[in-house]
């Protein structure tokens, strides 16, 4: 697949550098002389210097013969052009990343693709999408859903009260054998090997496990990991960004209390405005004596989404040893991921993070309809559509010659999910769930192709 990704920030670096993996022919276009020697040091791509806006330098980087163009400059009007050159220029897709949501929220209503831009994607949009799903599943410290929920995948780690800990899978599944939910990946704690996890896979203490379940199944999860379902009303929100704004009007509208702590004076008028239901205070949200007088010890969240990472971090500590139960924090080093459960933040999330495996999943062969990569592991999560002329139509699972580092999480039939063990046959137009490593997803991926 020829791939032309316009802009080698961190978003497009980080594309680059996952599909560079997979050996598909990458063309990267930049004007930053610095980001591009960079990127041509450490990934085995095609580097392009030159402004992505410019014909000539499309053509040089012969988008008549390209199957996706990916727009992720910092500038949504450059993406917007850069699209729309390249659809008229001969190439295949194209996808830009913007930061007004507005867009996306009205992108029937304006046709983009008649323009020649056949995605959108608002890292912002996708981060406090992802904010208000940890908040729904408060327990856990990473969740996706797939089908609006037929399927959700939740993470979470081990504690020691937990029914899991010393039982291996098949235990588990003998001891409760009307589970509604299956593991599909784990961590042990101190490492970074991804385990898939087969029948005889032991749980251990501290475990940062991953599971797919159907709608009832993580009421089962909570019991049984021995944490409580803990209801969150009341929020404090630190930093009016992008972000912080549209969060705090989605949460606001969902009948959450919030309250938002914004520095500059005039942003902090503007979002009172804006949002009538939000309760704006302005001033450092670094001062903890400030936090105690706003009653921190109050809140059932925290989340931290300044422009600052250290002082996510830091406010996401404060906020931890006030009691507060649930801490989010937005990191923009790559690095610090590693770091969020050895620290004791709940989560850390990374906006370009987002919207790097947001657009990753247009690369992938077979009908892939959505994919996420869990974090800290390089495991992925894939959702199939199954056609009557995919090669796993009209078979068992247990008939399957599937890789042993992959594993069926669960599928979507007429938008009911199920758990499918070995005796369950797909069919043709199933949705097949499916968490691998990425030495088995070519292999997975022919299966079906």
């Amino acid at each position: 697949m020829k791939i032309i990704i316009a802009g080698a920030g961190e978003v497009g670096f980080h594309l680059a550098k996952l599909l560079s993996f997979e050996s598909q022919n990458i063309t990267l276009i930049d004007t930053n002389r610095e980001a591009l020697a960079h990127a041509d040091a450490h990934l085995d791509i095609r580097v392009v210097r030159g402004d992505s806006t410019s014909i000539a330098v499309l053509k040089d980087s012969r988008v008549d013969e390209t199957d996706l163009v990916i727009a992720v400059t910092s500038s949504e009007t450059t993406n917007i052009t850069v699209c729309v050159l390249a659809k008229q220029l001969g190439a295949k897709r194209t996808i830009a990343r913007i930061s007004n949501t507005e867009f996306i929220d009205r992108k029937d209503e304006v046709g983009f693709e008649k323009f020649g831009i056949d995605e959108l994607i608002s890292p912002e949009s996708l981060a406090s999408n992802e904010i208000e799903l940890l908040l729904s599943q408060s327990a856990f410290n990473e969740s996706y859903e797939f089908e609006d929920g037929a399927l959700t995948m939740i993470g979470l780690s081990l504690s020691r009260t937990s029914a899991f800990v010393g039982k291996s899978v098949k235990q588990m599944a003998k001891v409760y054998p009307e589970l509604q939910f299956v593991p599909i990946a784990l961590q042990r704690y101190g490492t970074q090997y991804t385990i898939i996890p087969r029948g005889d896979t032991q749980f251990k203490e501290g475990d940062q496990v991953y599971f797919t379940t159907v709608q009832k199944g993580d009421d089962q999860i909570f019991k049984l990991s021995g944490k409580s379902k803990q209801e969150i009303k009341n929020v404090m929100i630190l930093g009016g960004s992008k972000i912080g704004y549209k969060t705090a009007k989605d949460l606001c509208k969902n009948k959450f209390n919030v309250k938002l702590i914004e520095s500059s004076k005039d942003k902090a008028f503007e979002i009172a405005d804006d949002i009538p239901g939000c309760l704006v205070i302005n001033g450092d949200g670094r001062n903890v004596d400030l936090l105690n007088e706003e009653s921190i010890e109050d809140m059932d969240a925290f989340i931290a989404v300044t422009g600052n990472s250290e002082t996510n971090i830091m406010s996401c500590l404060v906020a931890k040893s006030k009691g507060v139960k649930k801490a989010i924090a937005l990191v923009e080093n790559m690095d610090y991921f590693q770091l969020s459960h050895s620290i004791g933040i709940d989560t850390l999330i990374n906006k370009k993070l987002l919207a790097a495996n947001n657009i990753f999943r247009y690369v992938r062969k077979g009908e892939v309809v959505a994919m996420t990569k869990l974090n800290n592991m390089n495991a992925e999560l894939l959702e199939f559509v199954v056609y009557s002329h995919s090669k796993v139509c009209n078979k068992k699972i247990k008939d399957l010659d599937f890789p042993v580092s992959a594993i069926i999480g669960g599928v979507v039939r007429n938008g009911e999910g199920i758990i499918a063990l070995g005796d369950f046959e797909i069919k043709s137009g199933d949705r097949v769930v499916v968490c691998c490593l990425p030495q088995s997803i070519g292999k997975v991926e022919k299966l079906f192709i």
